[in-house]
C-alpha cells in the first residue's frame, strides 16, 4: 500500500505509456485505490490502450486535472480486467468520482460507441521475479 499512498486521494495521475520508438506519451487519467490495487477506464481503441497493449510498463505520478506532474512517479505493469473485476473497478471510480465515472464517462463512450475497459495499476515494487502479482496463485 506505501508505494500507492500518494493517489489514494489524488483526483487525476498522469499515466505516462510508451510508443514502439519508445518516445513518453503522458494522458491525464482519474485513479482509484484500494488496498494494494489501483485501477482506471480509457476505451479500447485509445491511444494510450493501444500503447499499453504493446507494452504494459508504464509511469504514473500525481498531477493535475489537465496533466501537470505534482509529485514523484512510480512505475507499473497495468492489466486489463473483465468481468466481476472490471464490474468492480467501475463501481471504485463511480464512487470515488461521481459526476465524472458514474455518469460523463459512461455517457460520452455510449454515444460515440466507444467499448469501456478497466485496467488494474500493478506498482513494480508488488511484482514477484516472475512478472505476477506478490502472494498470487
Amino acid at each position: 500500500m506505501k508505494t500507492l499512498e500518494p493517489f489514494v486521494r489524488q483526483w487525476a495521475t498522469l499515466l505516462t505509456t510508451y510508443r514502439r520508438d519508445g518516445t513518453p506519451v503522458g494522458t491525464p487519467v482519474s485513479i482509484v485505490v484500494e488496498g494494494d490495487h489501483a485501477y482506471f477506464r480509457t476505451w479500447a481503441t485509445s491511444g494510450k490502450m493501444k500503447r499499453i497493449r504493446n507494452n504494459p510498463e508504464v509511469e504514473v505520478a500525481p498531477s493535475t486535472a489537465l496533466g501537470k506532474q505534482t509529485g514523484p512517479a512510480i512505475w507499473g505493469r497495468v492489466r486489463l480486467l473483465k468481468g466481476d473485476e472490471a464490474a468492480h473497478a467501475a463501481r471504485l471510480l463511480s464512487r470515488k468520482h461521481p459526476v465524472m465515472h458514474r455518469f460523463l464517462v459512461p455517457m460520452a463512450h455510449r454515444l460515440r460507441g466507444y467499448e469501456t475497459v478497466h485496467l488494474e495499476l500493478i506498482p513494480l515494487d508488488n511484482l514477484a521475479a516472475d512478472g505476477t502479482k506478490e502472494g498470487a496463485a
